[in-house]
């Protein structure tokens, strides 16, 4: 275990007023949603599980801005950077979209401009083209080397990627059924191609050998540690055939009713066929 690490909690205002932004309108659209609810049974609600995914997923977002790790990921161990990562765009950011339902999110849609905007951003090929440059940008060796000699720098990078990662997120998880109006094939090859480009630069990290990144303090050999960060890259891989797994079944499912649905329709059809046929052989008979 590398030793020498440091233990000091970081500060990030972007970071606190992000916290503190997102949790205060998420209680204060619950507590309307909630009053309509009370007023009118047939209103929508919000589910508890829903409530404690976000704050949990608020919870991380903090522990991971706040706490020692971030500190360790800026000046000592780029593994720990890309676990940050990791943890932002594969835990925090999907628990904070699966908390917020429909009901939370639908104000987002009375206002054209912002509709417009949402609407652009999170279609497939935006959401995905801007998380991915977004974050490959940010890890080119001589902006990624400066940022983590800057603190305020290295925290934009940060809160870039978590907030695109939320972008990224949305085609497969998002609740406003207007913005997500694509079937499961779509979101699988979503899914598959969107992961392409992280996962080759994850096989850089681990197999070109050559240090990309100068920590000032490196806690581990910087080949070591350029390499374990490639490995943790490889997790959102994992969770993307986690991701499609589920996507394939309800897709099944969904051809499945169909075609019962499609016989069903051709039995009565074939039944109304037989009815009439019978009808008119009594006519002719009478």
């Amino acid at each position: 275990m590398p030793t020498g690490l440091s233990l000091a909690w970081s500060w990030s205002p972007g970071a606190l007023v992000c916290v503190l932004v997102l949790g205060i309108l998420y209680l204060l659209r619950l507590r309307s949603v909630q009053r309509q609810h009370r007023q009118d049974p047939q209103a929508p609600t919000v589910h508890p599980l829903r409530i404690t995914l976000f704050f949990v997923g608020l919870l991380i977002f903090a522990g991971l801005f706040f706490s020692p790790i971030h500190t360790i990921g800026r000046t000592q161990l780029f593994s720990v950077h890309m676990a940050a990562v990791v943890a932002l765009t594969t835990v925090c950011a999907p628990l904070l979209l699966a908390g917020c339902s429909e009901a939370i999110l639908r104000p987002l849609l009375e206002v054209s401009l912002v509709k417009t905007v949402v609407r652009l951003v999170t279609q497939p090929v935006a959401a995905s083209v801007i998380f991915n440059v977004s974050f490959l940008l940010w890890h080119t060796p001589k902006i990624y080397n400066n940022a983590i000699g800057s603190v305020p720098l290295y925290n934009t990078m940060m809160l870039v990627i978590f907030l695109t990662s939320l972008l990224n997120w949305w085609p497969i998880i998002g609740s406003l059924s207007e913005l997500k109006k694509h079937g499961y094939p779509l979101q699988m090859l979503y899914v598959f191609l969107d992961g392409q480009p992280v996962d080759i630069f994850a096989f850089i990290l681990v197999y070109t050998g050559i240090p990309l990144y100068h920590y000032p303090i490196n806690a581990l050999s910087p080949g070591g540690d350029q390499g374990v960060a490639g490995a943790m890259l490889l997790i959102p891989g994992l969770v993307d055939l986690a991701v499609m797994s589920p996507l394939f079944i309800s897709w099944m499912g969904q051809i499945e009713h169909k075609t019962r649905a499609a016989d069903q329709r051709r039995l009565e059809a074939m039944e109304e066929y037989y009815e009439e046929d019978e009808e008119d052989m009594q006519v002719q008979q009478s």
